[in-house]
C-alpha cells in the first residue's frame, strides 16, 4: 500500500515539477527580456502563489499553536552525576587511528587522515611533496572535461608555506595535533585569509579577506593545510549545488559526473569524495554538510547548534544553521570534531556547552542501546534506498542494539515551520543584496528570496511555536532511545542537464525530497551523522542518517562507526585522485 502510494505521489511530484520548470522557465525569460516589469508581475501574479500552494506554506495558518515561540534552538546541556571521568580524548583518538586499516588490500578505499599521517611519521612522503602533489591536481581537475570544480579559489604561495611549516615540525618531532599537515578545504562561506568571501556569488568578496573565520583559524593553529576555498550552492538557498555563475560553475559528483553533488556545502563534498583533501568544512542549515556527503558518498557531522562556533561565516539563518566537517570516515570526522568542538567567546551561541567528548566511541558492540525508527517516516523515500537502510538497520542489531518503534509528530508541520525559519532569515540578512544585486543573482535564488516575501510576521512566530512543540517532542522520545534513525536522503543525486549549465535549475519538489529527513535536526538544533551505507543500481551513493539528543555527538560518532562497516565494498568513484600515490 505504502509503495503504491509513494508511486502515485511520484507520478504527481513529475507532473508538479514539470509545471514548476515550465513557469520558471517562462519566467526567467520575462526577466531577460527589455520588458522587465511584465516578467516581475507574471513573477508576483502568477509564480510565487503557485510556488507557495505546491509547498503547502500556509498550512500553519489554520493551527492554533499555544506554546511560546523558541527563537534559537539552545537547548541547556544535561547535568549528570558522573561516576567516572569521561575517557580522554586523545586516548580514544589513538584507538581509532590503531584500529584502523592501513592498506586496501580488499579492494578501494578513501585515504584518510591515518594514511597522511602514515606516510609522514614514516618517512614515506613529507607534507610539502603532498602539497606539490595536491597544486597538480588543482591545475589538472578544471581543464578535465568536465571539470569538477571543487575548489573554486586557492593559492600556491599559501599551501606551500603551510607545508613547509608542516614540513619542519615533522622533521624536529614537535607536530601541533592529529591534523598537522593534512589538508583541509573550506566553503567559502567561511572567512579564509587570503582569500575573497563571496559566498557562491558574483558581487560578494570585492577584496581578499584579512581575518580568519574562527574553524580556519582553529584548523591553522592545528597545522592543518588548508588548500582553498570550496565551491558552494549560491547564498546557500539550494540543495543541489547547482551554481551557474562566472565564478563558480556547478561541481561534479565525482561517482557519477553527470550528476549533481547535493547543496549547499557542494564542493566540500566533491573534493572529499575525489580525494583531494580528507577533510571539508561546511555549513549546514537544511542539510547542507548531510545531503552533498550522502549524494557524492562520504561522510558528513552537524554538530548540536552551537557546537562549532559559525563566528567567520555569513550568518544567513541564525537559527537554523551549524557547522560541521565531510570527511573520509567517522574516525576522521571524530577527529575534527575533537579539534574544532567548544565554546567561541565570538560566538553567541553554545558558550555554555558541555565539554565535547568521544566517551564510549570504541566500545566493542552496541549492547544496551535503543535505535528509534518511525517507520512511516522512514519509509517515504526511493525503494532501493529503502532496501539498503533497512538492512543497515539490521546490521545494528546484529551488534546488540534493540530498535524501538517511535512516532516522530507533526512533520509535515516541522518542514513547513522549518522552511519559513531559514527562508526569512535569509531574506532579512539578504535585503539589501535582493533590491541591489537582483540581476547579479541565480534565478533559483531570486525565486527563494521572492517566496520568503510572502511570509509574515505572525507566520515567522508561528513557525517558532512550533519549534517549541518539536523540541519538547523529541526531549520525550530521547528519553526512551539513544538515537534515531532514518534514510539519509529520499532520493540519490539528481542528473545536471545542459541547460542547468547556463540557466541554473529549481525544483521545489526535488529540494523537498532531498531535505525530507534533513529538517527535524535543523529546525531543533540536534546533531546528525550521515554515514555511507551502499550504491543504487546506477551506483550512486546511499547513506544512513542517525540523530541524537542536544550535544550527544559521542553517541553518534560511536554507532556511526560501526554502521559504517555495514558496506562491505567502497567503490572507487569515477574521478578520484591519489595524492599519496
Amino acid at each position: 500500500m505504502l509503495f503504491a502510494q509513494l508511486q502515485i505521489q511520484s507520478r504527481t511530484t513529475k507532473l508538479l515539477r514539470k509545471i514548476s520548470l515550465k513557469i520558471t522557465d517562462f519566467y526567467n525569460q520575462k526577466l531577460e527580456r527589455d520588458n522587465e516589469n511584465i516578467g516581475k508581475a507574471f513573477g508576483q501574479i502568477i509564480l510565487l502563489p503557485f510556488l507557495l500552494r505546491l509547498n503547502k506554506f500556509s498550512l500553519l495558518r489554520s493551527l492554533d499553536i499555544r506554546e511560546d515561540p523558541t527563537f534559537i534552538p539552545e537547548v541547556a546541556a544535561e547535568l549528570t552525576e558522573d561516576k567516572c571521568e569521561a575517557e580522554n580524548t586523545s586516548d580514544v583518538i589513538k584507538q581509532l587511528l590503531d584500529a584502523r586499516s592501513d592498506s586496501a588490500s580488499d579492494g578501494f578505499s578513501f585515504k584518510g587522515i591515518k594514511d597522511y599521517l602514515n606516510c609522514y611519521r614514516s618517512g614515506k612522503l613529507t607534507p610539502s611533496e603532498v602539497a606539490k602533489n595536491i597544486i597538480a591536481v588543482l591545475e589538472d581537475c578544471d581543464k578535465s572535461t568536465p571539470p569538477l570544480r571543487a575548489i573554486v579559489q586557492w593559492d600556491r604561495e599559501q599551501i606551500m608555506l603551510m607545508a613547509e611549516a608542516s614540513t619542519a615540525r615533522y622533521k624536529t618531532k614537535c607536530t601541533l595535533s592529529h591534523l598537522d599537515g593534512i589538508p583541509v578545504c573550506l566553503k567559502e562561506e567561511f572567512k579564509v585569509v587570503p582569500y575573497r568571501h563571496r559566498v557562491g556569488t558574483e558581487y560578494l568578496g570585492a577584496e581578499p579577506e584579512t581575518e580568519d573565520a574562527t574553524v580556519a583559524k582553529k584548523l591553522r593553529e592545528a597545522g592543518a593545510i588548508i588548500i582553498g576555498v570550496s565551491n558552494m550552492h549560491e547564498l546557500g538557498t539550494g540543495t543541489t549545488g547547482c551554481n551557474p555563475n562566472g565564478y563558480h560553475k556547478i561541481p561534479r559528483n565525482p561517482y557519477k559526473p553527470s550528476h549533481y553533488t547535493g547543496g549547499s556545502s557542494s564542493g566540500s563534498a566533491a573534493a572529499v569524495a575525489a580525494g583531494l583533501c580528507p577533510v571539508a568544512i561546511g555549513t549546514d542549515g537544511g542539510g547542507s554538510v548531510r545531503i552533498p556527503a550522502s549524494f557524492c558518498g562520504v561522510v558528513g557531522l552537524k554538530g548540536t547548534f552551537g557546537r562549532i562556533s559559525s563566528h567567520g561565516c555569513l550568518p544567513l539563518s541564525y537559527s537554523t544553521v551549524s557547522v560541521g566537517p565531510i570527511c573520509t570516515s567517522v574516525a576522521d570526522a571524530a577527529i575534527v570534531y575533537s579539534v574544532l568542538a567548544e565554546p567561541d567567546p565570538l560566538c553567541p551561541y553554545g558558550l555554555k556547552q558541555p565539554k565535547a567528548t568521544l566517551t564510549n566511541m570504541c566500545a566493542p558492540d552496541l549492547k544496551g542501546l535503543k535505535l528509534g525508527v518511525d517507520w512511516t517516516f522512514f519509509k517515504a523515500c526511493d525503494p532501493e534506498i529503502l532496501s539498503i537502510c533497512e538492512k543497515a538497520v539490521e546490521y545494528l542489531q546484529s551488534l546488540g542494539a534493540s530498535v524501538v518503534e517511535v512516532f516522530l509528530p507533526e512533520m509535515e508541520e516541522v518542514r513547513v515551520a522549518h522552511g519559513i525559519c531559514i527562508l526569512s532569515e535569509m531574506r532579512d540578512f539578504l535585503q539589501p543584496d535582493f533590491n541591489k544585486h537582483f540581476q547579479q543573482l541565480n534565478l533559483e535564488t531570486r525565486i527563494s528570496l521572492a517566496v520568503a516575501c510572502q511570509f509574515t510576521a505572525l507566520d515567522y512566530i508561528t513557525a517558532n511555536r512550533q519549534r517549541t512543540r518539536s523540541m519538547g517532542f523529541l526531549r520525550e522520545i530521547f528519553s526512551t532511545v539513544d538515537c534515531i534513525l532514518t534514510p539519509a536522503t529520499a532520493s540519490t543525486a539528481p542528473r545536471i542537464h545542459n541547460s542547468d549549465l547556463v540557466a541554473g535549475f529549481s525544483d521545489f519538489s526535488l529540494t523537498v525530497r532531498a531535505m525530507r529527513f534533513m529538517q527535524l535536526g535543523n529546525f531543533t538544533g540536534i546533531p546528525g551523522l550521515v554515514v555511507p551505507v551502499g550504491y543504487s543500481a546506477a551506483g550512486l551513493p546511499i547513506n544512513l542518517q542517525i540523530m541524537t539528543k542536544w550535544w550527544d555527538e559521542a553517541m553518534l560518532l560511536r554507532i556511526g562507526l560501526k554502521l559504517e562497516q555495514f558496506r562491505h565494498q567502497t567503490k572507487k568513484p569515477s574521478v578520484y585522485y591519489d595524492i599519496l600515490a
